[in-house]
């Protein structure tokens, strides 16, 4: 079973990376985010010509996440973050898909910091973390699969000296993202590279891409029951340089199912 995630920055303007990126792929599970399009704007023809059914929550030019399955419907759980029902940005949506219960998430960028946007990052994750902790008590295979807006540590970074202000590594955030992982869950992609210079975002400024001024973002976390199943992982990095890309290359996982 392979599930990959995706920050697409804008799914209408990216459609036809999106699916040159299924066709040649074709990930079992697709979580998807920044689909920038309102509700009934989401390309779901498309998706479904293409062989995937999915679920969406989508909001008019900001944020909008998605969760598509490959020959099959999606089972949607939920549809929101737990925690704050006045919480309106479209960033989460959860689904089954052949057992496996998968988060999608697009967790809140913080910038700038410090300020009311940082905040509402910590208050996000701080609502992550409770949840997550159920999700962990309840002893179901699960995926929390998406773009973390956190670099956890210096080693998922190129280079630390000009994003020191950012809030993707500011202290408070690495520790929320570190306190999931003291829960239990496994980050796949280190797990499996503990060495390995891994990125999945690079700035469209400075040729970042062609420097290969990258920084890791982009996660699956695994609860312990797939911990075992987890036999591959990876990032389809040549997919960011293509013309018209994302900002983001896709990540996947690949589970003995």
């Amino acid at each position: 079973m392979r599930i990959a995630t995706y920050n697409v920055n804008g799914i209408n303007g990216r459609l036809p990376r999106l699916l040159e990126w299924l066709e040649e792929t074709r990930p079992d599970v697709a979580c998807l985010q920044e689909l920038k399009a309102p509700q009934e704007k989401f390309p779901e023809a498309a998706l479904e010509k293409a062989g995937y059914g999915a679920v969406w929550v989508g909001m008019p030019r900001w944020h909008g996440v998605a969760l598509l399955a490959r020959g099959c419907e999606p089972v949607e759980t939920r549809r929101e973050l737990p925690g704050d029902p006045n919480d309106a940005q479209a960033r989460y949506v959860e689904a089954a898909v052949n057992g496996v219960l998968i988060g999608c998430l697009y967790l809140p960028n913080g910038n700038p910091q410090p300020g009311p946007k940082f905040d509402y990052k910590l208050a996000w994750m701080k609502r992550l973390n409770d949840y997550a902790a159920e999700l962990l008590g309840a002893q179901v295979p699960a995926v929390l699969a998406g773009d973390y807006n956190v670099v956890p540590t210096d080693f998922d970074i190129y280079n630390t000296r000009s994003w020191l202000d950012n809030a993707l590594l500011q202290p408070e955030a690495r520790q929320a993202y570190a306190a999931l992982l003291d829960q239990g869950w496994t980050d796949a992609l280190r797990h499996l590279y503990p060495d390995g210079r891994i990125y999945t975002f690079w700035d469209y400024f400075r040729n970042a891409y062609a420097r290969d001024a990258g920084l890791r973002i982009d996660h699956f976390l695994l609860s312990p029951e797939l911990v075992p199943m987890l036999k591959a992982c990876g990032v389809d990095r040549d997919v960011r340089g293509r013309e018209g890309a994302s900002d983001h290359a896709p990540a996947w996982i690949e589970l003995n199912r």
